[in-house]
């Protein structure tokens, strides 16, 4: 009963926060969308004041009355301050850079304030970021890095980011929650596998590598343990050769397709397999293209063809769509500085 009556309570507050204060690529904070109200201490502090007034009054002392007037004054003052410390300032979406599952999240914001007002200690995060702080004194902007940790393969939207502040004595608290229009791709994480018999090519042109299920040989290489019996060079051995092994490779062509059968496991793992590829084949400058049920990509190379798999990748099967072109989303790509695997 409680969990669905707080479950009400908070469809409605979001409800009422999205028509209070609706998404936007950069806002600017006013009376509309800042809440103020006082901490823990500041309650003491009220609480103190009370006594102090029944106190002033069932003495007739003058003296506290005095003071009790002062420190309400104070209060009052911080009230209009920290209030103050958050209004006019000017919170932008600058730009999220891709990740993939298992790492986190990058996304660049840039605070600044309109006109010639000082901000002090303003706190901005979201409820699973580290928490960034703002001071402008001398400077008109600045940027602070975030960073959520990508969980999911897909499209991460943030939920509302919360900006507060307790300048300038603690007894108050000012904050709202702002929704930024900012999204950014999370890929499949990369993991490291061998390249299946069917993904190479039968001629033989291009490159030789090491595929499983291929019965040309390519070369010997020392025995270590854990390598198949079955490749032994028995022969040289008997000869007093050293314990050697036989390798076996195929010819790959550099136009190369990654297709979805090619690879076994689930749909998250073969994701993760084909993700692997496209970092290792794009920093070897070969051709590549993939096939996944309903979507296909023709063989190219480059950052922009890179970017573009890895959003397909990023968004097969999800929510957002099979297939969504890199320029259409404003984060900024994160393959050139990607490893092989994790």
């Amino acid at each position: 009963m409680l969990d669905a009556i707080n479950n009400s309570l908070q469809i409605r507050y979001k409800k009422w926060i999205d028509r209070r204060i609706p998404p936007a690529r950069s806002m600017t904070l006013d009376q509309r969308r800042i809440f103020i109200f006082p901490t823990l201490q500041g309650l003491c502090f009220l609480l103190l004041l009370l006594v102090m007034l029944v106190a002033a009054i069932n003495y007739q002392n003058n003296m506290v009355f005095a003071l009790v007037f002062l420190l309400s004054s104070v209060f009052i003052v911080a009230i209009l301050h920290t209030f103050a410390n958050l209004s006019g300032l000017i919170i932008t979406a600058v730009r999220a850079t891709p990740a993939f599952v298992g790492d986190n999240a990058e996304f660049e914001l840039l605070v600044s304030r309109h006109g010639k007002q000082d901000y002090y200690d303003i706190s901005l995060y979201w409820p699973e970021s580290e928490v960034g702080s703002v001071t402008l004194r001398e400077s008109s902007e600045q940027k602070i890095m975030l960073h959520l940790a990508a969980v999911q393969r897909g499209l991460l939207k943030p939920e509302r980011l919360k900006v507060e502040t307790f300048y300038p004595l603690g007894l108050l608290r000012a904050w709202t929650w702002i929704a930024l229009d900012l999204d950014v791709l999370i890929y499949p994480q990369p993991i490291s596998c061998e390249l299946v018999s069917t993904a190479a090519s039968n001629h033989a042109e291009g490159e030789v590598i090491p595929v499983v299920g291929s019965d040309d040989f390519y070369e010997f290489k020392d025995y270590q343990l854990g390598d198949s019996l079955k490749h032994i060079f028995w022969k040289g051995y008997a000869k007093g050769q050293r314990l050697q092994t036989k390798q076996f490779a195929s010819y790959r062509e550099q136009r190369l397709w990654l297709d979805w059968d090619s690879f076994g496991g689930d749909a998250e793992q073969r994701l993760s397999a084909i993700c692997y590829w496209v970092l290792k084949l794009e920093r070897n400058n070969d051709e590549y293209g993939v096939r996944l049920p309903g979507v296909e990509v023709s063989p190219a190379h480059g950052g922009h063809h890179q970017a573009q798999v890895l959003t397909v990748l990023a968004l097969f099967n999800s929510k957002e769509g099979a297939y969504s072109n890199p320029d259409s989303h404003s984060s900024d790509s994160a393959y050139a500085d990607s490893g092989e695997g994790r």
